[in-house]
């Protein structure tokens, strides 16, 4: 029976052996492996990439959260506006702060609804969060003029969209602060947990830098409370080696979004459609169906790996029983929920894996 992996960590490093072992046998030879000199080489490069001043590197997505909403004052009064059906680190960062989060429901592509947003302003909203989900991103120009109409800042929770694009403009180039992942799972991926915030402004930028270390000013002063969040340089360096690829990586996933497109074209599933306006990086490639569960089970009986992102939605979540949700609070997201089911798509599928795959899909669902 053909195998099929939902991810191939082994052939990306197979690819990139000679670099990655490189990076190690560097690191290892200087022993700097907390320097923000040496991880500063990876911040610009990676703002250059994004078409931003400043890329500030830290050891998750989420701190990339935590720490940004911080340093742009995000706090307790606070409403920020965000979608149900993204990773809960999107929630729970907005609530560790004492913030409010708010949600607005998505529409057919997964991305948050303006006019859902829209009609969950009120007096006490100081931000809107869209979560570029699939490495679709949200559709801001509403968004923005919402923000801008209303005096909000815009948190870009970029974490899976690294290098997609929106009318010519890249994810983390458009939210005052915006977000991002480096988690395995993500294109652009480190051995670990990684992650960094994108932004233009310089006091936003210090500001995160010092709360990423401490607080400290230097080895003696703490100027404020901080926590610490530094990106290890080997991780740094990692993703050095891997920005390079970058490009090529999204090729080619994308490569692999159109080949099933075109091979579900007569499936019963719904494969939502890109725009023109849009450039997705496919950090997941979802199809929809009523018989989901059933399906992933047949896939997996047949070797083929499969996720769902989220079966759950977070204002379903135990944790969430505070803010006095309840389903059919949100119904896209909650109908999503039951259908979404994640086909593999990483870089390293062949035209005969997808080809199996889907045949597996048609035979199932007839």
């Amino acid at each position: 029976m053909r195998q099929v992996p939902y991810v191939n960590f082994r052939a990306q490093f197979e690819e990139e052996r000679s670099e990655i072992l490189g990076a190690v046998e560097d690191v290892f030879t200087t022993g700097q492996f907390v320097s923000d000199a040496a991880v500063a080489k990876f911040e610009q490069e990676l703002a250059d990439y994004i078409g931003v001043k400043h890329a500030i590197a830290l050891n998750s997505g989420t701190d990339a959260l935590l720490l940004g909403m911080k340093a742009i004052g995000i706090g307790p009064g606070d409403e920020v506006i965000t979608p149900p059906n993204s990773f809960v680190a999107s929630t729970a960062a907005i609530v560790l702060l004492g913030a409010t989060p708010v949600f607005a429901d998505v529409r057919d592509d997964q991305n948050i609804d303006p006019d859902a947003v829209a009609a969950a302003l009120t007096p006490r909203t100081k931000a809107i969060m869209p979560v570029h989900l699939t490495g679709r991103m949200a559709d801001m120009r509403p968004l923005m003029q919402l923000a801008e109409k209303h005096g909000l800042a815009v948190i870009e929770d970029a974490a899976q969209s690294v290098g997609s694009l929106y009318e010519g403009r890249q994810a983390g180039t458009f939210g005052l602060i915006s977000c991002f992942s480096a988690h395995p799972l993500k294109n652009l991926n480190a051995a670990g947990d990684g992650g960094f915030v994108t932004t233009d402004d310089d006091a936003i930028a210090s500001k995160i830098q010092l709360l990423r270390n401490h607080g400290l000013i230097d080895r003696n002063t703490v100027a404020v409370w901080g926590t610490v969040s530094r990106m290890d340089v080997l991780q740094s360096e990692f993703l050095r080696v891997r920005l390079k690829r970058l490009d090529s990586v999204i090729e080619r996933r994308r490569r692999n979004a159109e080949n099933y497109r075109q091979l579900l074209a007569d499936a019963p599933v719904f494969i939502p459609p890109d725009r023109n306006f849009e450039f997705n990086t496919f950090h997941v490639f979802v199809i929809q169906t009523d018989r989901r569960d059933e399906l992933q089970k047949h896939l997996a009986d047949n070797g083929v790996g499969t996720a769902i992102h989220y079966p759950i939605p977070i204002h379903l979540q135990p944790a969430a029983r505070e803010l006095g949700h309840r389903r059919g609070d949100f119904p896209v997201t909650e109908r999503q929920a039951d259908r979404i089911l994640s086909l593999p798509i990483n870089q390293f599928l062949t035209e005969d894996d997808q080809a199996y795959v889907a045949e597996n899909i048609k035979t199932f669902l007839g």
